[in-house]
């Protein structure tokens, strides 16, 4: 007489089924950091530091027993400054990343006319190519 046991065991492992569903759902997704916003944070953040050490060297000379209120001062106005500073310096870093990404298409259309002007110096037919379509625009 033959017996047959049938055991339900998993073929696979749950804690790789939910790495791999993790994987799988950052994949699907598409994670972009703001650079400009980061630049902009670690710009406002400089100036923040310059200017506390500005301020450090003042309440160094301060000799009084108010050491404790300069410093609270000097934190207050490290904050204020963060806070006050940091949509202005987020604008003009959009600005200018803006600019950037300009100035490099310009360039990388500059490049593009400048190969096809030295492939038309080579290639008689570019070239008749070129001069039509400069007589048709004018």
């Amino acid at each position: 007489m033959s017996k047959f046991v049938h055991v339900d065991y998993s073929t696979t492992h749950s804690g790789v089924e939910r790495v791999e569903n993790a994987v799988s759902f950052l994949k699907g997704r598409r994670f972009r950091l703001d650079s400009s916003r980061s630049l902009a944070a670690m710009l406002v953040m400089a100036l923040v530091a310059a200017l506390l050490v500005v301020a450090n060297q003042v309440i160094e000379t301060i000799t009084d027993g108010h050491l404790f209120a300069a410093w609270i001062a000097l934190w207050a106005l490290g904050f204020a400054a963060m806070a006050l500073l940091m949509d202005p310096m987020l604008v003009a870093v959009r600005k200018m990343r803006g600019a950037f990404v300009h100035w490099r298409k310009v360039q990388r259309l500059a490049n593009q006319d400048a190969q096809l002007w030295t492939l038309a110096q080579r290639d008689s037919r570019v070239m008749a190519d070129i001069q039509a379509a400069a007589s048709l625009s004018h």
